[in-house]
Parts: structure tokens; C-alpha cells; sequence
């Protein structure tokens, strides 16, 4: 059995490298760079890859998963081009972005989490969200990947496991979201009003 004190000495390593690059220059400068290429990818890049799939939605856009059939017929709308497409212009921008996403929304997690006095709390394990986030976005990007090279002797198998996989950097992203949005807010309230600073998060 895993004892708390075990698993916080464990991620200490990983706690002290965001203290030290917790700046907020460094975390403009992630959430830029995730900005840029996001934008790219969704103004570029995938309507690209959708307009050989004569509108169909690529898997990396699809929250709520996708099915083994729907793989399929997306990959043959898609044909060679469109699969080239997607293999070698849309998933190498998509095997950069969640390093850069996870990382700079780690560091915005902890920037708040400082400002609010809570960086040494059990709060600052809300920051390992947009990591699990981005972990799992590379394991769609493999399976993806694998997918293509593998087409159309696609395995039933690796389809479902990396619908899981997609349905999981979802929930993750999503998670993360809203929890920021909470620390956003409460950190307005707080600036707002500072004398009941000391009553928050308690």
C-alpha cells in the first residue's frame, strides 16, 4: 500500500521543477506557443484533413469517442490523400501540442495556486491534471498513427483502446477547465475582496 507522505516524496522531484519555473513570463510563453499551434490546427490543419472526409470529423474531435465503424468509413472517405493528410500535416502539429498545452496549463494552475497562498497545499496536485491530460492525447496520437499504417488492416482492438484513450484526454481536459475557471474566480473574488482572504479555500 502507498502511504500520502510516500507519494508526496515521490512527486517532489516534479513539484520543485514547476516552483522553479514558475514565472509569469515562462507561462505566457507556453500558453502562447500551445496558443499558436492550436489555432493552427484548428483553422489549418483539420479543416484540411475534414474536407477529404467531405465534412466528417476527425478523431482527435470527437469528445465523446467514436465507434469501430465510424473509423472505418472515415478512413475510406479520407483516401490516400486525405489520409496523408492527416498522417503528415494535422498529427505531427498534434505530437508538439500537448507537451505545450500540458505544461503551460500546469504552470497556470500553479501560478494561481501561488497567488492564493495555496502552492504547498493539497490543491497543488490539481496541477498534474493538464500533465494526464497531455499523456493521453499522445496515447490517442499513437493510436491514431497506428491506425493510418495500419489501414485497412486495422485491428478491432487498437480502435477501442485509443477511443478510450480519446475519451480520457477529454474528460482530463475538460476537468481542467472548469478548474480553472474556479481558481480564476476565486481568485477575482479574493482580489475583490481582499479582507476575506483569509476565510478562502479553507
Amino acid at each position: 500500500m502507498w502511504h500520502w507522505d510516500k507519494i508526496q516524496k515521490q512527486l517532489y522531484p516534479m513539484k520543485a521543477l514547476i516552483k522553479r519555473n514558475l514565472s509569469g513570463k515562462k507561462v505566457l510563453i507556453f500558453f502562447f506557443l500551445a496558443g499558436i499551434i492550436y489555432a493552427t490546427m484548428l483553422t489549418i490543419t483539420i479543416p484540411k484533413v475534414m474536407d477529404y472526409a467531405n465534412g466528417m470529423k476527425v478523431l482527435d474531435m470527437m469528445p465523446a469517442g467514436y465507434t469501430v465503424a465510424y473509423v472505418f468509413d472515415l478512413f475510406e472517405a479520407l483516401g490516400n490523400e486525405g489520409r496523408h493528410a492527416y498522417l503528415y500535416n494535422q498529427l505531427p502539429l498534434d505530437l508538439v501540442f500537448p507537451l505545450l498545452s500540458g505544461i503551460s496549463f500546469c504552470l497556470i494552475f500553479a501560478w494561481f495556486l501561488n497567488k492564493l497562498n495555496r502552492l504547498d497545499s493539497h490543491w497543488f496536485y490539481m496541477c498534474y491534471i493538464p500533465i494526464f491530460a497531455g499523456l493521453f492525447d499522445y496515447f490517442e496520437n499513437f493510436g491514431i498513427i497506428a491506425m493510418l499504417y495500419t489501414y485497412p488492416n486495422i485491428a478491432v482492438g487498437l480502435i477501442k483502446t485509443t477511443n478510450v484513450f480519446s475519451i480520457l484526454k477529454s474528460a482530463f481536459t475538460t476537468s481542467y477547465f472548469v478548474i480553472l475557471i474556479l481558481l480564476i474566480i476565486v481568485y477575482g473574488i479574493i482580489k475583490l475582496f481582499p479582507k476575506k482572504e483569509a476565510n478562502q479555500l479553507e
